[in-house]
């Protein structure tokens, strides 16, 4: 937000310059970055000064150019040759000695000693384009008669070079989104700084209205949306273009002049930071204004001639007809000031934070007021700023202020009451801090103190603080005014040290699998954590009743948290496939959100107990293993290709113990499995992607999907060290067995089952053939298994090879009821 220095000092009397401002501003918590010099005229009208035409004779060897001599207050008459019709002796004009610099644009003339065909020149007699203060050419500038000799062009014309100080607002401080609530600050850190100065709020004790005259009258119907509404009617009024002052004041802070008129209602909304709204009243139908939503569907159009659809939940300024605004955010194309307007109705209201938040996103829009309104507002400052801007209209636009003025205030809202100990303040600011100074501070800030102990105060806080609710607000509220600077370190430093927490592993070990699956030729990929709830539709692992959903979304398209990686990743992938990308890896870390389902138990009684969030890693897969290879035909990716790099995963982090794998029913997948822990827990589920999901997020290629939960896979992992060991000194031994399984069974249970069989000396587990057809029995299948054998201490022997084997087949046999073909 820009903030014009000289404005700031028409309420705050300061000799600070524009970068000192800066500078306080910033240690107070307004940051300020750029501070820019602003002219109303470019260069300033520096070097310019008034002289008199003492003589003026026709140039003897031209018949237009004309020789004068003219006296700038001081110094010998300077003669200049000027082309000008209208120049005659004894005129006061503006002159432009040599060595003064003239803009015309962004293009600069520097006035120079010359001689035009053959008489000196020492300057220029200007005209209003050759200074930039207008667009005539037509001849020289000609002052009044009493304008004095030697008097600066700038001293004149009152031009006054102004600074633009960009002022970053955090959220929170809506009450510093105005000149007078940045002076309201400065004013607070300079008396605490020993300078007395005086706040001077805007006068509006000229206000008075005809309060016989006939006034447009108001109706609040939604009082939830609108917590004030004030406004005042104004008849006679000129519109016109508005005076200079006013079209400087919004320049220097980058607002464009439109009509006095509406200059006001701007220059009101920057001073004050109460946004308004002007209304021609011949255009309010039946005289009334009337505060309501509009039924769902109502087709509206904008100032911008933009058609809008309106939902039931956006707040209208209507008449008694149909609606002229949406309130606290964009004004209608037929019911605002045009030049033809002769009253107009003032608008001054308070709505609700929520309503105009979801209004304004919900049509991408974002004003002045709404940014205002979006952050909440003093609703007890819109009958003081609707004052002020009627008394600027009558001023600058004439009329007179018809009838009383509309005040409709449901429910006043009273200043919030905060405890705040002295104790607390010390403990949290590092710095004892006396009570008197805490005191002053707070009077500056306009916290009325209503009771006192020796233990603390009870405060009142101003309704327009709508940051401040408890005592910490209050005491960061202190600690900024009083100064951060001046918080010193003692000469002992104390402090805990840690030397490693979880958060730092796991950061370490996501780096360290990042790194392999990029080795592997995987891409990482980030998105957003926002999604639309259609991704739920008809899914039962991810329902909808169990999204998260976002109370006031930007967007349809993210309206709820993703509770699973899966559609991100989708999303990337038809991009890709859509530029021609058909060898497609890709991964993702991220969290994923659910709700707690009560009936399981997991609700706790804190309020954000009954939501879940987790930690996740996505590998997708698709298209081609190998294309275009002159030493490999082409090859897709399979499944099975990705179950290698995910059971690499778990191997890195040594995770891969005891797990064993089943059957997944996960509703994202046509066929998959889920990995479990010896435990119980489940590491993830990996599978081919349901071809409905893949219609659904416009991918026409099978996609392979693995999706791990990180902690559950981080806890396995501090269970065993993954360290490098010397290769075996003794040979490995293979034992094949032919199987003959229920066609239920699965390899993973095959490969559980041996390793709760032999944990010593079994090293793995391979599946080299599955056979399902004739000559085997009805429901039966047979897997040709092969068993590694290795012990670090010696060579085996055969007897112990047998015995090792005949357990395991035993094993088999009483768990998953296999024989040997």
């Amino acid at each position: 937000m820009n903030i014009s220095y000289n404005w700031l000092k028409s309420y705050l009397p300061f000799d600070l310059s524009p970068a000192e401002v800066a500078a306080l501003l910033t240690s107070i918590g307004l940051e300020t970055g750029r501070v820019e010099e602003i002219q109303p005229v470019r260069g300033g009208l520096a070097g310019l000064v008034v002289g008199e035409v003492l003589t003026c004779v026709e140039h003897p060897r031209s018949d237009h150019l004309h020789v004068t001599t003219v006296s700038t207050g001081a110094g010998e008459p300077l003669q200049i040759v000027c082309g000008a019709p209208n120049v005659a002796a004894g005129q006061k004009v503006v002159v432009a000695p040599v060595g003064t610099t003239l803009w015309q644009g962004e293009e600069k003339c520097v006035i120079r000693r010359s001689r035009i065909r053959g008489e000196e020149s020492l300057g220029m007699i200007c005209a209003e384009d050759e200074i930039g203060i207008g667009t005539d050419h037509t001849g020289i500038i000609v002052l009044p008669p009493d304008t004095e000799a030697g008097t600066l062009a700038k001293d004149y014309y009152h031009i006054e070079s102004d600074w633009a100080l960009e002022v970053d607002i955090t959220p929170n401080r809506v009450d510093a989104t105005s000149h007078y609530g940045v002076a309201r600050d400065l004013a607070a850190c300079l008396q605490e700084d020993g300078c007395p100065v005086a706040l001077r709020r805007p006068p509006v004790d000229a206000f008075a209205t005809d309060e016989a005259a006939e006034a447009v009258t108001v109706e609040v119907v939604d009082t939830e949306a609108c917590l004030r509404y004030s406004g005042v009617t104004v008849r006679g009024v000129k519109v016109a273009e508005s005076p200079e002052w006013l079209k400087n004041r919004l320049r220097v802070i980058g607002l464009r002049p439109i009509n006095n008129v509406v200059d006001i209602t701007n220059f009101v909304l920057h001073e004050l930071g109460q946004p308004l709204h002007a209304f021609d009243v011949s255009k309010i139908k039946g005289g009334r204004v009337v505060v309501r939503t509009m039924p769902e569907g109502t087709k509206f159009v904008t100032l911008d001639g933009v058609e809008r659809t309106l939902g039931a939940q956006d707040l209208m300024i209507c008449n008694a007809g149909e609606a002229m605004c949406i309130g606290g955010v964009f004004g209608g194309l037929d019911s605002g000031v045009t030049e033809e307007t002769t009253d107009v109705f003032l608008e001054s209201a308070c709505f609700h934070p929520s309503w105009i938040r979801r209004t304004a996103r919900r049509f991408g829009l974002n004003t002045d007021a709404s940014f205002r309104f979006e952050r909440g507002l003093d609703p007890n400052q819109t009958v003081h700023a609707l004052k002020r801007a009627a008394l600027l209209v009558c001023e600058i636009a004439g009329g007179t202020v018809a009838g009383r003025i509309q005040d409709v205030y449901p429910e006043e809202v009273k200043p919030c009451r905060v405890d705040v100990s002295y104790r607390k303040i010390n403990a949290l600011t590092g710095v004892t801090i006396p009570p008197g100074t805490v005191k002053s501070i707070l009077a500056s800030l306009e916290m009325e103190i209503v009771s006192e102990s020796a233990d603390g105060l009870s405060l009142l806080v101003p309704v327009y603080r709508v940051d401040v609710r408890r005592d910490v607000d209050v005491i960061e509220d202190i600690l900024r005014i009083y100064g951060y600077n001046r918080i010193g370190f003692r000469e002992h430093l104390q402090s805990t040290l840690s030397y490693r927490t979880d958060a730092d592993s796991s950061y370490r070990l996501e780096n360290l699998i990042s790194e392999q699956l990029c080795g592997a030729g995987f891409h990482e990929i980030i998105n957003n954590s926002l999604t639309p709830l259609t991704h739920c539709d008809g899914l039962t692992s991810f329902p909808a009743e169990r999204a998260v959903m976002i109370e006031n979304p930007l967007s349809a398209d993210l309206n709820c948290m993703r509770q699973t990686l899966l559609f991100g990743g989708l999303q990337c992938i038809g991009h890709n496939l859509k530029h021609r990308n058909r060898q497609i890896r890709f991964f993702e870390f991220g969290a994923c959100y659910s709700l707690r389902n009560p009936a399981e138990g997991e609700e706790g009684d804190g309020l954000l107990d009954r939501y879940g969030e987790e930690y996740r890693l996505g590998l997708w897969m698709c298209g081609s293993r190998v294309e275009n290879s002159w030493a490999h035909p082409d090859e897709d990716s399979s499944v099975y290709e990705l179950k290698a790099h995910v059971q690499h995963v778990m191997s890195r982090l040594g995770a891969d113990g005891g797990v064993s794998s089943r059957r997944s029913t996960s509703d994202l997948f046509a066929d998959g499995l889920e990995w479990q822990a010896r435990s119980g827990a489940t590491l993830g589920v990996f599978g081919i992607v349901h071809p409905k999901l893949l219609k659904r997020m416009d991918v026409d290629v099978e996609v392979y999907y693995a999706e791990l939960n990180w902690k559950a896979l981080l806890h396995e992992a501090q269970k065993r060290r993954v360290a490098a060991t010397e290769i075996a000194r003794f040979p490995e031994v293979r034992r094949d067995l032919a199987l003959l399984l229920d066609r239920e069974a699965s390899f993973g249970d095959v490969e559980r089952v041996a390793f709760e069989s032999e944990r010593r000396l079994l090293r793995r587990v391979a599946l080299f053939d599955v056979y399902e057809g004739r000559n085997l029995e009805p429901g039966k299948k047979s897997y040709a298994v092969s068993f590694y054998l290795r012990d670090e201490g010696g060579t085996l022997a055969e007897k112990q090879i047998d015995a090792i084997m005949q357990k395991i087949q035993a094993g088999l046999e009483r768990k998953l009821n296999a024989r040997l073909r």
